[in-house]
This record gives structure tokens, C-alpha cells and sequence, in this order.
């Protein structure tokens, strides 16, 4: 069977250059007469992966030096108990600004640690917009502020960065971490789960200023603090090395295609032409404002839901996967990472037209 368009919010799409390389080297990888899953983590040859793997996440991102870099498991998810146990007291007061499913789970996780302050919450627009920042609600001296730069189910992405005056910045990064440069001195910490835009589901990349490496609370599980990790290179206890493994090759890839102003160009047009293609529709519509409507995930309503199986299934057939909104929302949406490319785009702009013309 020939591959397919895949526009799966995650585990999502690899490169094909990244599947290729993977195949190859399975047998053998580095001349060791092993596959990389077989190598031990602390070998020389590992090591040097892990090394290298950081080295061009670092250029990739031009991260500062005094920034750490981790590679850790459990994903975003365990980073929302992470995140208050590694920066905040119990007694502290920590700002979440909720613009979607993963920053509401993300602030309810943390108040199992801390006082959290909901400084603004989109629910009243069904997390279709961004509150302006002019009426958030920040805590004076709050432990940090957190927020998710892109709400992967409803398609919500900020196109700025938040003020803060001083107190550090966490950002789940999950869904577009990679897709376009950044400011890494912006933040306290960035984190983000690495089957969208880094790599196979198991891996976490979590980057974090040297001043919030040491600040846990003394009754934090050790494989909960990120000073374990940093004393220890992420190596504390057997790491997911298949994972590491591909998302150093992902890393290399992004460096071959020019890098991320390179693939911002790339993801921009990607996005504005789906999103033209629904917007001159009178049968595709979109739910997000459009001064925050995501690069990465585009959800899109068809104008008769009972239309929604049969889009589906002919979507299907034509080799485009995975388009079905997420059950809280409904509807379609096409996840639209890095690894999916400008092809897949055409093609399902293609197969929208002629579904409206049919159906509409």
C-alpha cells in the first residue's frame, strides 16, 4: 500500500526522509551490529547521540546557554503536575491562562499542588478566540504564568507572547514547538510532547532557564524534579533511546530544510491555503477568530452534519486520514505539522472542492 496523506493531530506524521533513514539503519545503526534499540544508553555511541541531538536543538531554537535542555518521559501531561511541583510552594499562587482543553486540564492538574489563579478563560466563546491581554487577571507575585501557545483540539494559537513583568513564563509548546523561530529568553520553561512536531510518541522536550532548575519542593519524587534530570543528562534511569534516536534524526532534517525560518515560510503557506480554500466556501466554515486561528490544526465545520460520515469515508478513499474533529468538538480538522507537506495541503483543498461541488 502507497502512504498516505496523514493529518493526525498525534502521534502525527514523520518525515519520509526520517522513516527512510530509520529503516535503513534498524539492522545495523552506527556499525555497531545493533539496532539503536538495542544499544545501551550510557555507550559511547548513544551518548554521542544525545549529545548531538541537543547541539542542533539548540541551534534550531537558538537557545541561550544558560537554558538546560531535557529529554524526559511521560509527556505535556506529566509536565502539568511537573510544572507546580518543580516552581511553586503549596502556599504560591500561580496565573493559567485557559484558551482550550489541554490549558484547562493543565490548570486543574496543578491546583493539586498549588493555588492556582485562573487569569483568564476563553470558555465563554467555546475556546474559539483569545481573551485580550489588557483584562487578564495576573496575581501579584505569582510562582509563575502558564499558557498553551496551541490548543491542539480547537485551533487556537497565540501569535504573541505574553507579559509578565518579571515572573517566569512556562509554555506548553506541544503542537507548535518547531514550526516557527521563538524567542527562547522569553520564557522560564517550554515544554512539549514530541509526537507532533519533534518526533514518536515517548519523548518530552522540556527547556528551562538555570535560575527554576533547582527550586523543587523538598517532597518531590526525584523522577519529578528537573534538577535530576540536568545533573544527570537526562540519564537518571534508562531513557527512551528509539525515541531520542528519531527525534535527533527529525532535528537534523529541519536543519536540511533551511531551518525554522525556512519551514515558517512552509507552514504559512500550508495554512493560508486551506484556510482560503474554507473561507471563500459557503460549505466549510471555521470556528476560530482570525487573530488566533492555529498554523498546526485547523478545524473545519461542513454546513450539514449529516454530511460528516460520508466526508469521512470518501476522504478516506482518497488517501486523506485521520480528518475527524476531536469528539469534543466534532466536525473535521486537519493537523497540519511539519511533516505533513504542502502536497498533502493541494490535495485535500482539491478533494474539498470537488466534495462541495457534488454536495453542496
Amino acid at each position: 500500500m502507497s502512504r498516505v496523506y496523514n493529518f493526525s493531530a498525534g502521534p502525527a506524521a514523520l518525515p519520509e526522509e526520517v522513516l527512510q533513514q530509520i529503516k535503513d539503519d534498524i539492522p545495523d545503526w552506527n556499525s555497531t551490529g545493533m539496532s539503536v534499540m538495542e544499544v545501551s544508553h550510557r555507550s559511547k555511541d548513544f551518548i554521542e547521540l544525545a549529545a548531538r541531538a541537543e547541539s542542533n536543538v539548540r541551534e534550531l531554537l537558538n537557545i541561550p546557554v544558560e537554558y538546560k535542555v531535557l529529554f524526559l518521559q511521560g509527556g505535556a501531561t506529566l509536565q502539568f503536575a511537573m510544572t507546580a511541583l518543580n516552581l511553586a510552594t503549596a502556599n504560591e499562587s500561580v496565573d493559567y491562562v485557559i484558551t482550550g482543553a489541554w490549558g484547562k486540564k493543565a490548570a486543574r492538574e496543578a491546583g493539586r499542588f498549588c493555588n492556582v489563579n485562573v487569569a483568564a478563560d476563553a470558555a465563554d466563546s467555546r475556546y474559539s478566540h483569545i481573551p485580550n491581554e489588557t483584562t487578564w487577571q495576573k496575581t501579584t507575585n505569582a510562582a509563575y504564568l502558564h499558557y498553551t501557545p496551541n490548543e491542539t483540539i480547537g485551533g487556537v494559537e497565540f501569535h504573541f507572547v505574553p507579559e509578565t513583568d518579571g515572573i517566569p513564563l512556562v509554555a506548553d509548546m506541544s503542537s507548535n514547538i518547531l514550526s516557527r523561530p521563538i524567542d527562547v529568553s522569553q520564557f522560564g520553561v517550554i515544554y512539549a510532547g514530541a509526537q507532533k512536531n519533534v518526533g514518536p510518541a515517548g519523548i518530552t522536550l522540556l527547556i528551562v532557564r538555570d535560575d527554576l532548575v533547582d527550586r523543587a519542593r523538598a517532597d518531590t519524587p526525584t523522577l519529578l524534579t528537573y534538577k535530576a534530570f540536568a545533573e544527570s543528562d537526562s540519564m537518571i534511569n534508562t531513557p527512551p533511546t528509539f525515541a531520542w534516536y528519531v527525534t535527533g534524526l527529525v532535528f537534523e532534517y529541519l536543519q536540511r530544510c533551511g531551518g525554522l525560518a525556512a519551514v515558517e515560510k512552509i507552514n504559512e503557506r500550508k495554512s493560508n491555503k486551506l484556510y482560503a480554500a474554507i473561507d471563500k466556501s459557503g460549505f466549510y466554515s471555521n470556528p476560530v477568530s482570525l487573530d488566533c486561528r492555529s498554523r498546526m490544526n485547523v478545524p473545519f465545520i461542513l454546513a450539514d452534519a449529516e454530511l460528516d460520515g460520508k466526508f469521512l469515508a470518501e476522504a478516506n478513499d482518497a488517501g486523506l486520514t485521520n480528518l475527524k474533529g476531536h469528539r469534543s468538538v466534532g466536525g473535521m480538522r486537519a493537523s497540519i505539522y511539519n511533516a505533513t507537506g504542502e502536497d498533502a495541503v493541494d490535495a485535500l483543498v482539491s478533494f474539498m472542492q470537488n466534495f462541495e461541488q457534488r454536495n453542496g
